[in-house]
């Protein structure tokens, strides 16, 4: 949800300007401009001219003094440099260099002059834009690089609007404190026991699901062939077998017991299965085999593991649970911690309809947010973003007050938050598979991977922050809690995901990690 958003709101930390409406052909295109690094003073008169409480526009007054000695140091660089024949290098004539590349270099030396400057204003002044500036690129304010002793350049604005907040204990939340429902339980205990099962072998009657070893003879007839195939540690199971009659032989047969078969005919002439167990690739089977005598020597049985604490131990590391009952309440808090994100999900939304409904009369820059995301966007029609626009609107006013909440609270969150967040995310990610009981240092290894990179890194701190903005709100606004199966809220979120024309937010889903996160 706050990805969306985020999108439509500037990143003071870096902005792209194009120029090219005031230098015509001459035009270059800037590269993102890092203006938290605070850049070289050059005075000059930079104004914010106010036109609405939420529209602006930024003048930027250069005159000559403020670029000349750039431009000459640059010139100065490029003769040194250039190799042009009919002349030494470094001793090209100033005027040659000045007339081949003058023009160039005054315009990048000026789209960087007023691109720090831009970016200066902006942060010394503590603006706070949507988008980015948007030149104003109208005839008269054009500039003539070759005549012009002064230059204005007019960047349009967007403002954030000031408004008033108020969420308090007349406010109503709902959380849902999800329960699990005991035959899902009884589902994940069964689940355990066969995961953590093992083969032992038995003295019973083979049944079909049994592991069956022994040696494989080649026969002619009714005799072993001579000089024939002998396969030593031959494995096969009934259930696996396609012929009703050769499986029948095999299901009731004892170690000490033979039975005779055709593979070919046992797996319905499937030739990969019959290589399997011939122990040979299938290029080696023709389309038809030898019968063959199946010396049984060992029958082996899976059996479940046992409720006991060799289970608890593996499922949830030494001693963490001594008991059944103890294992089963873990368990169930385990699972159930599952529908966080999902929780935390619902709950947002709920703030977010609630806070826009608060801001529906707080004015907005919508003509220039619009002109802005179409110039921004070639692949959107203006027809498309006039269906866009409201669901984009009220992405951005919750985002806008999530800010105003994190900094008129000053909630903070530190690396030490993104660690522990991206920890779980490591342990939920695993939990996924059924991999609960992860020795230490693979999850430590796997959650240093998730933090050397850069976007899922972003995305935890939007997270984070959005987890710190839900603690704020449950202190401040009156939580109602309402308990709730699994199955009730899977439908629920379903419904939600279905109204808001989201993708399906999977239940658990603690990614992160690739961008990796179901929102909106």
């Amino acid at each position: 949800m706050g990805n969306v958003a985020t999108k439509y709101f500037l990143q003071i930390g870096r902005i792209t300007l194009i120029l090219h409406s005031y230098f015509k052909k001459h035009f270059k295109r800037l590269k993102y401009t890092d203006f938290q690094q605070k850049k070289p003073f050059i005075p000059m008169k930079s104004t914010l001219n106010k036109t609405s409480d939420v529209n602006g526009t930024i003048v930027i007054e250069l005159e000559k003094e403020d670029y000349q000695e750039k431009v000459e140091k640059s010139l100065n660089q490029y003769r040194q440099r250039a190799n042009i024949p009919g002349f030494r290098q470094g001793k090209v004539p100033k005027n040659v260099i000045r007339k081949m590349y003058g023009k160039a270099v005054l315009v990048d030396e000026i789209n960087k002059i007023v691109s720090d400057e831009l970016g200066n204003f902006i942060r010394e002044n503590k603006l706070k834009i949507l988008g980015e500036p948007i030149a104003d690129d109208s005839e008269e304010k054009q500039v003539d690089l070759e005549r012009d002793e002064k230059m204005s350049f007019y960047f349009d604005v967007a403002l954030t609007p000031e408004f008033e907040l108020t969420l308090d204990k007349q406010t109503e939340l709902t959380w849902y404190n999800v329960k699990l429902e005991d035959d899902l339980l009884e589902k994940q205990m069964e689940s355990y026991r066969q995961h953590y099962g093992s083969y032992a072998s038995v003295e019973e009657e083979a049944k079909d699901t049994d592991l069956i070893k022994g040696t494989l003879t080649e026969m002619e007839g009714e005799q072993e062939k001579e000089g024939g195939q002998v396969i030593e540690n031959a494995i096969l199971m009934p259930s696996y077998l396609k012929d009703e009659t050769v499986r029948n032989s095999f299901i009731g047969a004892k170690v000490g017991d033979t039975v005779v078969f055709n593979p070919m005919t046992a797996y319905d002439n499937n030739k990969a299965e019959v290589a399997s167990l011939l122990q040979t690739t299938k290029e080696n089977i023709g389309d038809a085999t030898p019968d063959y005598r199946f010396g049984i020597s060992e029958v082996t049985r899976y059996k479940e593991a046992e409720m006991n604490q060799e289970l608890f131990d593996k499922v949830l590391g030494e001693g963490v649970a001594t008991s059944e009952e103890d294992f089963r309440e873990k368990v169930s808090a385990e699972l159930t911690r599952q529908f966080k994100s999902s929780v935390d999900h619902l709950f947002i939304h709920q703030a977010k309809d609630l806070i826009v409904e608060k801001m529906q009369d707080v004015a907005f820059p919508d003509d220039f947010l619009k002109r802005w995301l179409l110039e921004t966007s070639s692949e959107r029609t203006p027809e498309q973003l006039e269906g866009d626009y409201p669901r984009i609107l009220e992405d951005l006013k919750f985002h806008i007050a999530k800010q105003k909440i994190v900094e008129e609270n000053e909630l903070k969150v530190e690396y030490q938050d993104i660690e522990a967040l991206a920890a779980e995310v490591a342990k939920a990610q695993f939990a996924q598979y059924g991999m609960t009981n992860l020795p230490a240092d693979v999850l430590q290894n796997y959650t240093r991977s998730l933090l050397e990179k850069e976007e899922t890194v972003q995305n935890l701190v939007e997270r984070a922050t959005e987890e710190k903005v839900i603690e704020w709100l449950k202190g401040h606004v009156t939580v109602v809690e309402k308990e709730i199966y699994s199955k009730e809220f899977n439908e629920l979120m379903s419904e939600h995901s279905h109204t808001h024309h989201e993708k399906e937010h999977e239940e658990g889903d603690e990614g992160t990690a690739s961008k990796e996160e179901n929102e909106e």
